[in-house]
């Protein structure tokens, strides 16, 4: 059988520039810890879910830029003393500037964006004085699609030689793949080349004109979300797309890359299960940046928001999900859209809110028609929501391992800096409230109350209460909840986490890691931990900074922590996780390539070619392998046949060619249309008869 791919999927429409530019439940756990105490429910009542909270995993720690916010030159009460007030008190850590698709058509020192609005007061020195008010750091975008390398250089020179402001971080450009390339126009470029290959290649001439001024800055590059258009998508004539093109070009060169995400979602229901998907699109760039010789480039997401329900209760539980999701994948910033955006198309929330299509945070008084948003400056939901991301951790505290038993709450947790334990528990049902039992490791609380602080469905502010650190708790309907419970005394080891390992030699069937001690007291031993869901597996331990961990699955993915044990034997905290993926055998008796040959973000093409390497031809061979994400299927083969079974497919020969020849004498090459729903990571363990090939 064999099957066309579909027609690429459009892009969605930018709304949040045009609105805003017219109108402003696991096991126990396997390592040793405390348990909270359990309510048994009341006749007829929902069952608890359960939380499974595992301190002993570290997922890395947030930084000073974690949470973000976008900040737009169209924007008149951007800089207001209402506005700053606001933004100190959500501790937004970094603002962006000039505003998403303007940072193509803005020119900082004229202070104009032609074909735009730009409001009064909204200069960029105006700008960084509230930058420096509320205590954030800027990002900004040099303006590619209308600007120069030299202008991007001489705003460098004013921001740092000048005025001393520090501005670290610069991308350059917007979204650029969206300047017409792949046939969808919503960005300025005046480039006669608006390829990846050239967006590329400028983005040298802007970082290296940029770091002659400053050399400290960081330059980032923009990259698209695998499973998000224009992903995939090829333009006549080119054999890779844009992030398969940019990547090459810019590794080791780029200071980070940038991506943004605004997934679909027919109803708040769908868009409530999105954040899901990031982790995995956001391990799949990972996977694509190791791959060309760019692995460990920190990720940005400078724009993010839902196309559902943006001002209102749905919209701001998502947020809080994704934040943080994003920030356990190692994204170092998460920039909401938008601090004001305008109101858009009416419509009504699960709640019953209006829901004023709104991308912004805050009101910008405006209307549609007869409907007329709150007074401007008044808080939506999403801007209570960032505000709920400090009560469960601030910059160095550290984010771990947290797991929810039910679909319907989502669960957060970090281990601040001083040794309290914070669980962000996220409700969302719009109508019922949710049972909640937390149970931890690596972690005993005390007898204390708990501090709980709650943003609930259409309140108007926080509320901040303590309750008992034990029991069964409820969850308000569509309701964000922070529990913060104080260690017992004497639990925890005075020994600092150990430094964050890496990678000394890796085969397929073991990695060999090193990290630099523990401080702060005498060090027993040290414990490679395994990530596994919210369970922590001991893989190895060592009296020295470096062990082997044997035993391991080829062409899997492995992330680990290690922890220093102390004389008393209780644990430190866990370092920096590290993911490793084993490779494949490289004597083994087949070989295996495979290849995606187009994609439209929805849906992508794969070739695969296979060859017996052995001493025995192959008659009715197997070839078997199994899709990494649960979201890929396949809906069209041809050259083989193709069954499957959930994430797993077998491949067996047509009847005209059965026979694989020895010694590499032939080999048998088969394509698939594959169907997605947000990542579509590549297989990497591909058997023929049951044996384990080379993956090429």
């Amino acid at each position: 059988m064999r099957s066309a791919p579909p027609p690429p999927r459009t892009p969605p429409r930018h709304r949040r520039l045009l609105a805003g530019a017219a109108a402003l439940a696991l096991g126990a756990a396997l390592l040793a810890g405390g348990g909270s105490a359990l309510a048994a429910p009341a006749a007829g009542a929902a069952a608890p879910v359960d939380v499974q909270v595992n301190v002993n995993e570290g997922l890395g720690t947030i930084p000073d830029t974690a949470y973000g916010l976008n900040s737009a030159v169209w924007d008149s009460q951007m800089n207001v003393p209402e506005v700053q007030d606001l933004l100190k008190s959500a501790s937004v850590g970094m603002l962006r500037y000039p505003g998403g698709s303007y940072g193509d058509l803005y020119h900082w020192q004229t202070n104009t964006a032609p074909g735009g609005y730009v409001a009064p007061g909204t200069d960029f020195d105006s700008f960084m004085g509230t930058v420096r008010k509320i205590g954030a750091q800027p990002i900004l975008i040099a303006n590619y699609g209308s600007g120069t390398p030299q202008e991007a250089a001489d705003w460098v020179r004013y921001a740092n030689v000048t005025k001393g402001y520090g501005a670290k971080f610069w991308e350059v450009g917007n979204e650029l793949y969206g300047n017409g390339h792949y046939g969808s126009g919503w960005e300025r470029d005046d480039h006669a080349d608006t390829s990846p290959t050239a967006y590329a290649d400028n983005v040298l001439d802007y970082a290296s004109a940029m770091k002659a001024v400053d050399p400290s800055v960081k330059v980032g590059a923009v990259l698209t979300l695998p499973g998000n258009w224009p992903d995939g998508v090829m333009a006549a004539g080119e054999t890779a797309d844009w992030n398969h093109t940019v990547i090459p070009l810019i590794a080791g060169k780029a200071d980070f890359v940038i991506v943004h995400w605004y997934p679909g979602g027919s109803d708040a229901a769908q868009m409530l299960g999105e954040p899901s998907q990031l982790t995995g699109e956001l391990a799949q760039l990972r996977d694509e940046l190791d791959a060309a010789g760019a692995a460990g480039t920190p990720i940005a997401l400078t724009e993010v928001n839902s196309n559902v329900d943006e001002d209102t209760q749905p919209d701001a539980l998502f947020g809080a999900d994704t934040y943080l999701t994003a920030l356990r994948s190692g994204v170092f910033t998460v920039d909401w859209w938008d601090t004001h955006n305008g109101a858009g198309t009416i419509s009504t929330a699960p709640d019953g809110a209006t829901d004023y299509g709104d991308y912004g945070i805050l009101s910008s008084g405006g209307c549609t028609g007869a409907v007329c948003e709150p007074p401007v400056n008044t808080p939506f939901p999403t801007y209570f929501a960032i505000r709920m991301l400090s009560q469960l951790g601030r910059p160095g505290d550290q984010l771990v391992g947290a797991d929810s038993g039910s679909p319907l709450v989502a669960a957060h947790a970090v281990h601040r800096a001083d040794g309290d334990l914070s669980v962000m528990l996220i409700n969302k049902d719009p109508a019922n409230a949710q049972p909640v039992t937390l149970h931890y490791a690596g972690f005993t609380p005390a007898d204390s109350p708990a501090t709980v602080a709650t943003y609930r469905d259409l309140a108007t502010g926080i509320d901040t209460v303590s309750e008992p650190a034990g029991g069964t708790r409820e969850l308000p309907p569509y309701s964000i909840t922070t529990v913060t419970l104080h260690p017992k005394s004497g639990t925890a080891s005075a020994l600092s986490a150990p430094g964050g390992p890496h990678a000394t030699a890796v085969t397929d069937s073991s990695v060999t890691l090193a990290w630099s001690p523990a401080a702060g007291g005498r060090v027993d031993r040290y414990e490679v931990y395994r990530q596994s869901g919210t369970a922590s597996e001991l893989l190895a331990d060592t009296t020295g900074t470096s062990a082997t961990v044997p035993n391991l699955s080829p062409g899997s993915g492995y992330t680990f922590n290690v922890l220093a044990r102390d004389s008393d034997g209780r644990l430190s905290r866990p370092s920096a996780p590290v993911t490793v993926r084993t490779g494949t055998p490289q004597d083994s008796g087949c070989r295996v390539s495979y290849g995606i040959t187009a994609g439209w973000g929805n849906g992508f093409n794969a070739s695969v070619s296979v060859t017996n390497t052995g001493p025995v031809p192959l008659t009715g061979w197997t070839l078997a392998f199994a899709f990494p994400g649960s979201g890929e299927s396949v809906s069209g083969f041809w050259n083989a046949n193709l069954v499957e079974h959930g994430q797993n497919v077998l491949v067996t020969p047509l009847a005209e060619s059965p026979t694989l020849a020895a010694d590499g004498g032939s080999s048998a090459t088969f394509g698939f249309t594959g169907a997605n729903s947000g990542a579509y990571p590549s297989p990497t363990v591909f058997t023929l008869n049951g044996t384990v090939c080379t993956t090429v």
